[in-house]
């Protein structure tokens, strides 16, 4: 049975919950709830796994902090025997217009230091990734501020259409690969 880690990137507590970089974290939760899974909390992060057309695929919380969240990652691919195709990550973008979800097959950090971390600790940028954009409607040394508070009474509105469309990206990887799942949902 072919096996995917699915990482979804944020911060652990509850002063994070409901914040822009956090988003990683508020997919893999919604997806959780409608499986009906529980996250468990094991070595460096929250587990729960389901199956799904004759694949399994493991979600990861990790509970490193954003900064740190490589280790999770690699500890989760050894321990797992997940090979880095089969590695997707949820995290946010500054860079990106809010709402707009991109589904890329490598790349560089673009600034994100959770991102950076993984590249740092895996030697390598050549996993997926599912990012959200959130903008970049702050002003100039105030990123840290903005990526960290809470999402406006607008984003709100939107976010549960643009968090149910990213779920369904996740199977699609697994079932369809990362070309076809890029073809199928950029731009949407």
């Amino acid at each position: 049975m072919k096996k995917f880690l699915i990482i979804g990137l944020g911060n652990i507590g509850d002063q994070y919950k409901n914040t822009r970089h956090n988003i990683g974290f508020s997919v893999l939760d919604k997806l959780a709830e409608e499986k009906e899974l529980n996250f468990e909390t094991q070595k460096l992060a929250d587990i729960a796994s389901f199956k799904h057309k004759g694949r399994t695929f493991i979600l990861v919380k990790p509970n490193t902090y954003m900064n740190l969240s490589g280790k999770a990652v690699k500890y989760w691919m050894e321990k797992e025997k997940i090979p880095l195709e089969n590695v997707l990550v949820i995290t946010d973008d500054v860079n990106i217009p809010f709402g707009t979800i991109r589904v890329k097959a490598r790349g560089s950090s673009g600034g994100h230091n959770g991102i950076q971390n993984i590249n740092d600790l895996l030697q390598n940028q050549n996993y997926a990734r599912l990012r959200f954009g959130i903008g970049g409607d702050y002003k100039r040394g105030q990123q840290i501020d903005y990526v960290l508070g809470k999402w406006t009474h607008e984003e709100q509105k939107t976010l549960p259409e643009r968090i149910e469309k990213m779920i369904k990206i996740i199977p699609s990887f697994g079932l369809a690969g990362i070309n076809n799942t890029m073809n199928e949902f950029n731009g949407k």
